[in-house]
């Protein structure tokens, strides 16, 4: 009679540099339709500057092997501030403040940057999960952490983490689209009602009346110089909205040579050069909207360049779905809908702990409400509208 073998024993390491991984061993371990826990944008972040010391994202990775073998992985990053996260705590952080009690260091599990929903659990099996979640607590106590943050999980992730009784689950709401299997635009425009359709059309013909140009851009025609004009459109926005420039210019330099095959363009040419653009990413079935620039006589295609066509392109290409990012009730009259997004936070001190709980709760129900009152006052045909 042969006796089985205990299973080897999970290792956990940290890893402050993610060159000093395999790309393909990581790459194993990632969603085939998440296009930001790729090495490649992770790496990206890094190599630009964007992420590091400098930026108050230290990365403190975790990886997971069992007989040396890559199993298991989570992207994480010390920070000392709450910038570029999408899921606000800064009032947990006031209110920690003026109690006198530590709210930083925390440690977050997240894209930088990225308000796109993916796993933050890079593994295959549940006993791999649980090793790097007690890993991320491992880390927490090394560096004396006050919190921990998982952003954008997956729905799965979320109420693996709510069942903790460490986590606390938190609801958000972004704006999601889904292909229902449309044949084409106008398909989909059909779901709207009258008034919206025409104004999606009026829209839509705003380039064709300016006389630009509308294209989607992709792998080696992303050319280095594109990427220079998405960067200028990108500093532009930012620079215009007095927000942070998260992202640094090597990020663009680079990023015909790291992310060809994961960046798409939609921009507009007028007279041979590109006025506008918005700069997307996509992996497998997914497509996701990012950043949006444009020259100043050219900001009414912001619509078509960073929903109409990324739409259209999903349902020629087959691509199931779409987020635009975060924020923005407009992109619901775009056909857009509201859909939860989900996250968990531990934080050490108890009493902080217990205030923060019962906020969620209180947050959760209130959005749970909006996202229903949105949902009626969406663009699409109500039912007693449908014909008979």
């Amino acid at each position: 009679m042969s006796v089985q073998s205990p299973p080897s024993p999970i290792e956990i390491e940290i890893l402050h540099d993610l060159n000093s991984v395999d790309a393909e061993d990581w790459n194993r371990l990632v969603s085939p339709n998440d296009p930001f826990t790729e090495h490649a944008f992770l790496a990206s972040l890094e190599n630009s500057g964007s992420v590091g010391r400098e930026t108050g994202w230290v990365p403190v990775h975790l990886l997971a092997k069992q007989e040396g073998v890559l199993v298991g992985a989570a992207p994480l990053y010390l920070k000392n501030h709450s910038y570029g996260e999408y899921i606000f705590d800064w009032g947990w952080a006031d209110a920690a403040r003026g109690a006198g009690i530590p709210y930083y260091p925390k440690l977050v599990s997240a894209v930088p940057f990225t308000p796109a929903t993916g796993r933050r659990l890079l593994a295959q099996d549940v006993t791999t999960e649980k090793a790097l979640i007690d890993g991320i607590h491992g880390v927490a106590e090394a560096t004396r952490a006050q919190s921990i943050h998982v952003l954008f999980c997956t729905p799965d992730e979320h109420q693996q983490l709510s069942d903790r009784t460490e986590f606390i689950g938190r609801m958000t709401h972004q704006f999601h689209w889904d292909n229902d299997g449309y044949e084409h635009f106008d398909a989909w425009l059909s779901r709207f009602r009258s008034r919206r359709r025409k104004e999606v059309r009026r829209e839509r013909k705003v380039a064709k009346e300016r006389g630009a140009r509308i294209r989607m851009v992709r792998g080696d025609d992303l050319t280095p110089e594109l990427w220079a004009t998405l960067r200028q459109f990108y500093e532009d926005t930012t620079a215009r909205k007095q927000a942070e420039p998260y992202l640094k210019r090597k990020f663009f330099l680079d990023g015909a040579n790291t992310l060809g095959h994961s960046a798409v363009a939609f921009i507009a040419e007028h007279d041979d050069q590109v006025v506008a653009g918005a700069l997307c990413f996509q992996r497998g079935k997914h497509l996701y909207g990012r950043y949006w620039g444009c020259l100043p006589e050219w900001s009414a295609l912001h619509f078509e360049l960073c929903y109409h066509a990324p739409i259209e392109a999903c349902i020629e290409h087959g691509w199931s779905h779409f987020e635009a990012g975060a924020q923005g009730m407009h992109k619901m009259q775009r056909g857009l809908v509201p859909v939860q997004t989900w996250s968990a936070h531990h934080l050490r001190h108890p009493g902080l702990h217990d205030a923060v709980q019962r906020a969620t709760i209180e947050e959760q129900s209130h959005i749970e409400s909006e996202i229903e009152w949105l949902t009626e006052k969406g663009p699409f045909h109500r039912i007693q509208d449908q014909p008979g």
